[in-house]
């Protein structure tokens, strides 16, 4: 049974809840694998992933998956797209970003590769990456642009700001900000209106959107990975997460 990632279905709505709230529902390796397997096997015509609790997702659990700032000598997979993200992506299911609260690093990615965010007035988004020596998932990379433009989506990679769901609606990043208490109604509500459409046509036309719109998701994975691969060595960011550990300024060094 999974322990990280909670699972109900309401008639063909699938609701999946990141439940680690003790740590703002951190994604850990166990967490990942039972999102990705959860998102492979559903039978839902409609997925709504939301967190527990007060926060949507923090992103990575640091001290697990970035070593807690320390040398990290053990050898790395071949560069691939994250299967959770490939799962997420290339599902045919129409997904809902149900975000009740801060969504950051791979938290904000979540919310990316969603086909809908409805967001709760306490939320807020920030792509960190750039404060722990790194590059972001490939959402950040592509999808963000293509629902904020540009040259908001380099302002928000470069600087690593996290920004309010109001301003979120304002530039595009979410479809619709609602009173923290109607999150739920209101994603619901848009998901039975579209589980309530004929299933494979909603499948197909999805799949054509990906076909129009998106990159080549695998091979923009590739990348992805090659690149964290090699910034994971560098003193910043072993630098960023210790910094970010220890509650103190940063000092980086281009090294």
């Amino acid at each position: 049974m999974p322990e990280d990632v909670r699972y109900e279905l309401d008639g063909h709505v699938g609701i999946v809840t990141i439940a680690r709230p003790q740590v703002h529902n951190a994604l850990r390796r166990k967490t990942y694998d039972e999102l990705t397997e959860l998102v492979r096997t559903s039978t839902a015509r409609v997925l709504v992933i939301t967190g527990e609790g007060r926060s949507f997702c923090s992103g990575d659990d640091v001290r697990e998956l970035m070593n807690g700032g320390e040398e990290n000598s053990a050898p790395r997979p071949a560069p691939r797209l994250t299967p959770a993200a490939g799962a997420l992506l290339q599902t045919n299911i129409p997904v809902i970003a149900a975000v009740n609260g801060p969504a950051v690093g791979w938290g904000m990615e979540m919310a990316l590769m969603a086909d809908f965010r409805v967001a709760a007035r306490r939320a807020k988004f920030g792509e960190l990456f750039v404060k722990r020596g790194l590059c972001s998932d490939v959402a950040g990379i592509a999808r963000l642009a293509q629902l904020v433009g540009r040259e908001r989506a380099a302002e928000l990679l470069f600087i690593g700001e996290v920004i309010d769901a109001e301003r979120a609606e304002r530039i595009g990043l979410v479809g619709r900000v609602v009173d923290d208490e109607e999150l739920m109604p209101a994603a619901l509500e848009l998901a039975r209106k579209i589980a309530a459409n004929p299933p494979l046509a909603v499948a197909a036309l999805k799949s054509g959107l990906r076909e129009a719109l998106d990159p080549d998701w695998s091979d923009l994975g590739r990348w992805v990975s090659t690149r964290l691969g090699e910034l994971f060595q560098t003193e910043d960011h072993r630098e960023g997460v210790k910094s970010f550990l220890e509650k103190r300024e940063p000092h980086y060094v281009g090294r």
